[in-house]
């Protein structure tokens, strides 16, 4: 797997996250030679811009949720403007007020966005399903996915492929004092959680209801659940780099091994 972009909210490239990395919420998992992406913020223009080189090909692009951090991404993805290639968008939280291709289509026009979806030379389909149900990308790929406490709604996913679970658990409010038994099931065992730690503790107090988690919950979630290796991410664009040092050094006190999500990061499971 790889983090194309690790910032939640907006992106802040700059000389002061270089190393962390300003792109929003885009993470490519490779399951054998199946790729599944997650969420589409601006970090996906550069994943985009590898696959164009590398030619068409069918590809699966999982949403947690709509807001406009995960999403901004998707109209400069460049497999959807070439012929040949054949994206699959899935989106578990809209259904059944909204769907994922009026919501989109929402986004992409005036006076908001020049050009609709309708313009896509791909064969991109779109794919609404709900919250708790079982995908199957593939035959050897088994996706749960499970609610998140995020105005809006939001989709936790759990990847299972060849006796490995990754989990990709943002954007997510934790409930002061307790762990959220939702989270805490769908990421039990896992090998590898990818979480929500946008704030720290400290922090918190100012964004209660903000749909969003620290990096001591996830720590305390990683430890109730028995994950193997935890991942912080969707990272507050006013945390610089040197911020998210002392972040890093924290977590990696309270949890050994914790690691904090940079763009670019290579993981195997």
């Amino acid at each position: 797997m790889r983090f194309w972009g690790t910032r939640g909210s907006i992106a802040c490239a700059g000389p002061e996250t270089l190393r962390y990395g300003g792109n929003t919420s885009c993470i490519e998992v490779n399951c054998g030679s199946r790729r599944l992406i997650f969420d589409g913020g601006t970090g996906l223009r550069l994943l985009g811009k590898q696959m164009a080189g590398e030619g068409p090909q069918e590809v699966d692009l999982f949403l947690t949720h709509t807001h406009l951090d995960h999403i901004i991404g998707l109209p400069f993805f460049a497999p959807f403007h070439i012929p040949g290639f054949e994206p699959r968008l899935w989106a578990g939280h809209l259904l059944p007020d909204r769907t994922l291709h009026g919501t989109l289509s929402d986004m992409m026009q005036a006076p908001l966005f020049p050009v609709p979806p309708e313009t896509f030379r791909a064969n991109v389909s779109f794919n609404d399903f709900e919250s708790g149900e079982t995908l199957r990308p593939s035959d050897e790929i088994t996706l749960k996915t499970a609610p998140l406490n995020h105005p809006n709604g939001a989709v936790g996913y759990r990847i299972e492929f060849d006796g490995r679970a990754i989990c990709y658990i943002t954007d997510t409010e934790h409930m002061e004092g307790e762990r959220d038994a939702t989270v805490v099931e769908l990421v039990r065992d896992a090998d590898i959680m990818i979480y929500d730690a946008t704030y720290t503790e400290a922090e918190y107090p100012r964004f209660v209801g903000f749909g969003h988690s620290t990096w001591e919950e996830a720590c305390r979630v990683a430890d109730a659940a028995g994950v193997k290796q935890l991942v912080l991410f969707h990272h507050d664009p006013n945390h610089n780099d040197e911020a998210m040092d002392e972040i890093a050094q924290a977590a990696d006190a309270v949890r050994p091994g914790t690691l904090t999500a940079r763009e670019g990061m290579v993981l195997e499971a």
